[in-house]
């Protein structure tokens, strides 16, 4: 008589149960995020060298991502001149929209790079899908940079001459990255912002604050964080200083990455009518 080992009955539960588990987890996993078209302006005297790692960053995400260097700036210093201008920047950064055929951009400008944006956006609002300002300016239709932050007058022999805003720091014989002269023009053209479809784009203004600066001083004197603030833009504080991009650049490009999705609040008379329509439901 032949004996069999006896085999333990066949029990699915548990398999079952996993399936269903890795089933019902894949149906409510959070779908990844969706993939930007996104162009970074630097400011003043800088160049695309520094957003290089935020922008590799970004990059690493799985955005399409494009440094402008505007004319006479970064590695563009060959073509330095005192005739270049505020429009001439503007112009940088159109065109390379246009050329690269860019649509839902989101856009984003440093520091003296705000000025080139509100142009930017007064001029192709249809190719930009969200702006952000980073600690930048954010001038009013007809302001020039000066007139934003009150700097009008005779200006310092020593940092303004020959018709350019000096980089004192720079020494001859200093290796590439380096800061650059830049036409004193691109400080004293005003900007123009008034078309309707650039009023309505959302956009995101960021102060990047340094340990030692209270956010509610920063919000009292900075004249771009009240205009911006007086547009309904998202307001968001960032730790460090005016250059936090090279501080901390994988938290610049978290922080960018983030504020897509904000959107303006309600203003003047609409948030009066909001406002009144929500005491009424009271």
């Amino acid at each position: 008589m032949t004996f069999r080992p006896l085999r333990p009955p066949f029990r699915p539960t548990a398999l079952l149960l996993g399936l269903l588990f890795l089933l019902a987890t894949a149906a409510h996993a959070a779908p990844p995020a969706p993939k930007q078209t996104v162009v970074l302006v630097h400011g003043a005297t800088a160049g695309a060298w520094e957003w290089k790692r935020t922008g590799q960053f970004l990059t690493d995400d799985g955005h399409a991502v494009y440094r402008a260097t505007l004319t006479g700036l970064g590695e563009r210093e060959h073509l330095n001149s005192a005739a270049i201008d505020l429009q001439t920047h503007i112009d940088d950064v159109v065109n390379l929209i246009l050329f690269e055929d860019l649509h839902d951009v989101v856009l984003t400008g440093h520091s003296y790079g705000g000025m080139v944006v509100t142009g930017v956006m007064d001029r192709i609002p249809e190719r930009i899908r969200h702006v952000v300002f980073l600690d930048a300016a954010v001038p009013q239709d007809g302001q020039s940079i000066w007139d934003l932050f009150g700097s009008r007058g005779p200006l310092p022999a020593d940092r303004f001459r020959d018709g350019f805003m000096q980089v004192p720091w720079v020494k001859p014989g200093d290796k590439p990255p380096y800061s650059v002269k830049q036409s004193i023009k691109c400080f004293e053209q005003p900007v123009s912002y008034r078309n309707p479809a650039a009023l309505a784009l959302p956009v995101t203004y960021v102060a990047f604050v340094p340990k030692d600066q209270k956010i509610e001083e920063r919000a009292r004197t900075d004249k771009s964080w009240q205009n911006a603030d007086a547009r309904g833009w998202t307001m968001r504080t960032f730790p460090g200083g005016h250059v936090a991009q090279q501080e901390d650049p994988r938290g610049v490009a978290t922080l960018i990455e983030a504020s897509v999705n904000d959107r303006n609040r309600a203003v003047g008379a609409a948030a009066a009518s909001a406002k009144a329509a929500g005491t009424a439901a009271e």
